[in-house]
């Protein structure tokens, strides 16, 4: 998986000699990318809406081209399809992101899972894992919880 990871970025999105800094995209972007996959997956269908919310999600984050924001996603659906545990995801964003980030990714989360107007108890379980295993309180949780639950009926 690692030397799957490594040649997309080198081949993809590497930078040359004079690309841009802003073309670079790190692992972490894979790795946040396959956690909203794997939540859009985690009630057995993946509504379109949670897919444009994901979509729309990494855009905004990202700040990537729409061929690069397309190859991520379509590499974090692998990832997220051969993955064994979210050890290997979570492992990256534990290393990298700040509190404020940790809470902001399981806002997203939640906002993917709520975008379908049906909070199934799989996406639930499953962000609550996550939270767990990125360090992030019960009561973080539980705030990001309910406002994605008020940012979705507004």
């Amino acid at each position: 998986m690692i030397g799957r990871i490594t040649e997309f970025f080198s081949r993809h999105l590497a930078l040359s000699a004079d690309a841009e800094p802003e073309h670079c995209v790190p692992p972490l972007q894979l790795a946040t990318a396959a956690l909203l996959i794997e939540v859009s997956r985690a009630d057995f269908t993946v509504a379109e809406s949670e897919r444009s919310t994901l979509v729309e999600l990494l855009k905004q984050q990202f700040k990537l081209p729409a061929d690069q924001l397309q190859t991520l996603i379509d590499l974090a659906q692998q990832e997220a399809e051969q993955a064994t545990s979210l050890y290997q995801f979570t492992r990256l964003i534990n290393a990298s992101y700040s509190p404020q980030q940790k809470s902001q990714l399981i806002f997203n989360l939640w906002q993917v899972a709520l975008t379908d107007g049906d909070l199934d108890k799989y996406e639930d379980h499953l962000i609550r894992k996550v939270a767990d295993l990125i360090h992030v309180t019960h009561s973080e949780f539980i705030r990001t919880k309910l406002a994605a639950i008020d940012a979705t009926n507004n």
